[in-house]
């Protein structure tokens, strides 16, 4: 007997999830393949700092009880200033958010499949994807697949669709930590706050955050992408541990501070154009297309996002009197993401590249911009917006645009 379904989806991850939840709620035979064991999910990809906003959560009917703190701010530091606006957000305990998806999903008729690890697709006769091949040799068919494995990308990959690039990928480490001192009397107060650093002398490249889960409790962590500026202050053979176990070490919050249960997270993303998101019987959603936002590194909302991008479309296709679900009926997915997940993706990521480029002391200027301009400046920044990003730029920047501009970046 073989296994046929109208959609199969590799990855129980937020955008996999999330995507066989609309498609069984609208009747879809839907199976879903996830590596890990049901016991153990999401033990080994428990790998996201899980802030978000409430956009998200009532977006996708997200209960509370899911939420680890509540925040009201977002501070930005740098090495010597920081920066606050009000922008209330949610801390996911993601462990309990990803079981609640699938839960979810399953009440609404999705299937799914643990220890299931797929490998590679499987074609037809003209090379069209028609199932997916996984634990070695057992098979599923389905008329539409989806890739939503992150950036393993295995189907994504051998099918030419995604080209994720060693160079643009952000990779990162988090503790939870108990008696962190939030109010601490040198810094913002971050009781009620999500925090990101931005100082190369902690994370050459890139970032650090501490996310409140509570007064004295918080998530802990630094990522950064192996750029130029990670290349010219890292330290020769230090690892992301080494880094995120300096910092804890020097910074006066984290004193008396202690892991919680020796809890690590760690994750990867790629910072990236995306080459290419679907073809004949394919898409691919969440981290395989990289969508993370980025400013924040927030990648929830918009892997949620991309899933009901893809399930429309494989919707509108599939209740199509001639089902058609070739590459150009399946180009809705890409004009949805263009206009709903990502929009204006190469303006944004110029802004992205500009700050993990930039010096420590161009921080300091950053957020000394921020503090002069309107409230909702950075929020416009992010979004694309060229005018409010030309309030934030200034002429020593040209250098660092320039480069970006010759080294042909999409910018």
């Amino acid at each position: 007997m073989v296994d046929r379904y109208d959609v199969a989806i590799a990855g129980a991850g937020p955008a996999g999830a999330q995507c066989a939840r609309d498609l069984a709620t609208r009747g879809y035979d839907v199976v879903v393949l996830e590596t890990e064991s049901e016991d153990e999910f999401p033990r080994q990809s428990n790998k996201s700092t899980a802030g978000t906003f409430p956009s998200m959560m009532s977006s996708f009917g997200i209960p509370d009880d899911v939420v680890m703190s509540y925040t009201d701010d977002v501070v930005l530091e740098s090495p010597n200033e920081y920066y606050e606006s009000y922008q209330p957000g949610a801390v996911l305990e993601f462990a309990e958010f990803k079981r609640f998806l699938v839960a979810d999903g399953r009440d609404n008729g999705a299937e799914y499949r643990f220890d299931a690890r797929v490998s590679r697709p499987i074609l037809d006769d003209d090379g069209v994807i028609e199932g997916v091949r996984y634990n070695g040799d057992e098979e599923l068919y389905a008329e539409v697949v989806i890739d939503a494995t992150g950036p393993a990308a295995p189907l994504a990959s051998a099918l030419d669709v995604v080209d994720l690039e060693r160079e643009n990928q952000a990779i990162g480490i988090e503790y939870e930590m108990e008696n962190v001192e939030m109010n601490h009397p040198e810094y913002a107060d971050l009781r009620r706050a999500m925090m990101l650093r931005l100082d190369h002398d902690i994370a050459p490249g890139g970032y650090s955050w501490i996310f409140a889960t509570g007064e004295d409790t918080a998530k802990v962590g630094i990522c950064y992408i192996q750029n130029d500026r990670h290349r010219e202050f890292a330290e020769a053979g230090k690892t992301v541990d080494g880094y995120l176990d300096d910092w804890v070490s020097r910074d006066p919050r984290f004193a008396d501070a202690e892991q919680i249960d020796e809890t690590v997270h760690r994750g990867s993303a790629h910072i990236q154009m995306p080459d290419g998101m679907h073809t004949d019987h394919f898409l691919a959603i969440g981290d395989t297309v990289p969508s993370i936002d980025p400013l924040w590194g927030e990648g929830i909302h918009t892997g949620m996002k991309s899933a009901r991008a893809a399930a429309a479309t494989v919707d509108r296709c599939l209740t199509d009197s001639e089902r058609r679900l070739d590459a150009e009926s399946l180009a809705v997915y890409e004009r949805l993401w263009h206009r709903d997940v990502a929009p204006r993706m190469k303006a944004r990521l110029m802004l992205t590249r500009l700050l993990y480029l930039a010096p420590n002391e161009r921080y300091d200027r950053f957020m000394r911009d921020l503090r002069r301009t309107d409230e909702n400046t950075l929020e416009k920044a992010n979004q694309g917006d060229k005018a409010a990003m030309a309030e934030l730029l200034h002429l020593s920047d040209l250098p660092l645009l320039t480069k970006f501009a010759r080294e042909r970046l999409d910018v």
